[in-house]
């Protein structure tokens, strides 16, 4: 089966964030099972010509071109509408990330115009919204694909209810709940060594906070004095104000800011921290959460964070109300090594069980089916002893 993954923009400074990593996730499990996965997007920031696979998947990267003042939103690349007819005719299954914007957008009403099945995943960035151009997309074109869809897939309930919203009556036909997967670490358990590394990683935007996490750094000093904290990853608009209170604050030689990072960079610094921060509010379902208990790490996250009951329930970490309460929580793991190695292991056992590629896998081939895709059912005549396509 092939399976075409369309996702707005992939460049080496990860900008995009955790969609473009939930899609290479799905992509790679897919091509695991012995299907032909691959990926379309944008690309930008490359030295050089741009890549034609991204990790081991076969990627259709376009030129990125800036025509609208609105972020992601207003970039978008000639070449790719000009093709996109022609990808989306050349796949069983057309899988698009989905956005506001001029990429994904095009590549969704290609398919729908191709009769092609169309399975949309949103990552709760299509919902309910005041802005004229949003209103004006809308309109035009997401009410569009999404009544289209063979099927819509959503992280949350909160991310359901805002679909339908977004829609309006009748409610969809087809909604599928399937969380982000986060593959096996692939690497055995290390004990963290030297002093308390505390790590951030994400895009520095002003919904995930970074500046919380600074601020919360004095107090965590004063028991540790030795603590090193590490802040990773795009500019989003917030990297100046968390440079300010680092300069405030004097924390210079104690904070780092290493920018964006590699994904190879990223797992080494995952696997050196003895606790993973995300001050973000109302974020769904964070990639970066996922992968740092992959590796090993506790994490401290706030309530509204999708990831809060899974968390709590399993012992992975700790669940603060708001930034107030990042410094107890953090004190609290770094204050006995026996409960961080026990929160450590949960964290992995969680990330490796609930959230396991395998299980995702056969979630997402069951919504293909449900799109109408021509899913071969585990055992027939026409696949493999291991269930992939012949």
């Amino acid at each position: 089966m092939r399976v075409l993954h369309a996702v707005t923009l992939h460049s080496p400074d990860h900008a995009f964030g955790g969609p473009v990593r939930v899609a290479l996730n799905l992509a790679k499990e897919l091509r695991e099972r012995g299907h032909e996965a691959s990926l379309v997007a944008l690309g930008s920031g490359f030295d050089g010509p741009l890549p034609t696979d991204v990790e081991g998947v076969p990627a259709r990267l376009y030129p990125a071109r800036r025509v609208l003042p609105f972020g992601f939103s207003g970039i978008t690349s000639p070449a790719l509408l000009a093709a996109a007819h022609g990808l989306v005719r050349n796949a069983d299954v057309v899988h698009v990330h989905l956005a506001r914007d001029l990429v994904t957008l095009p590549v969704a009403l290609a398919a729908l115009r191709a009769r092609r099945p169309l399975v949309l995943q949103t990552h709760g960035m299509v919902d309910p919204s005041d802005r004229a151009s949003a209103r004006i997309l809308d309109t035009v074109a997401v009410r569009r694909v999404l009544r289209g869809a063979g099927a819509l897939l959503y992280l949350t309930e909160h991310e359901r209810r805002g679909l339908e919203a977004v829609l309006g009556p009748p409610a969809p036909r087809h909604t599928v709940r399937l969380v982000n997967g986060v593959p096996a670490s692939g690497a055995p358990h290390t004990t963290r060594t030297g002093p308390p590394r505390i790590l951030y990683a994400a895009r520095l935007h002003a919904r995930k906070r970074p500046a919380d996490l600074v601020a919360a750094a004095p107090e965590i000093l004063r028991a540790h004095p030795d603590a090193e904290f590490v802040i990773a990853g795009p500019d989003e608009g917030e990297l100046p104000a968390v440079r300010a209170l680092v300069e405030k604050l004097g924390l210079a030689h104690k904070v780092q800011l290493l920018g964006p990072l590699s994904h190879e960079r990223i797992v080494t610094e995952l696997r050196r921290a003895h606790v993973y921060v995300l001050p973000s509010v109302d974020e769904p379902f964070p990639m970066s959460v996922l992968e740092a208990m992959s590796h090993g790490a506790p994490v401290v996250i706030t309530r509204s964070n999708g990831l809060a009951d899974d968390v709590e329930r399993a012992g992975a970490g700790r669940v603060v109300e708001d930034a107030a309460g990042l410094a107890p929580a953090i004190l609290e793991i770094l204050a006995d090594e026996d409960e961080r190695r026990a929160l450590a292991r949960a964290a992995r056992t969680l990330a490796a069980t609930t959230f396991d590629m395998r299980s995702v896998g056969d979630a997402l081939l069951d919504a293909y089916r449900l799109a109408g895709a021509p899913v071969p059912v585990a055992g027939s005549s026409d696949q493999d002893p291991e269930g992939a396509q012949a």
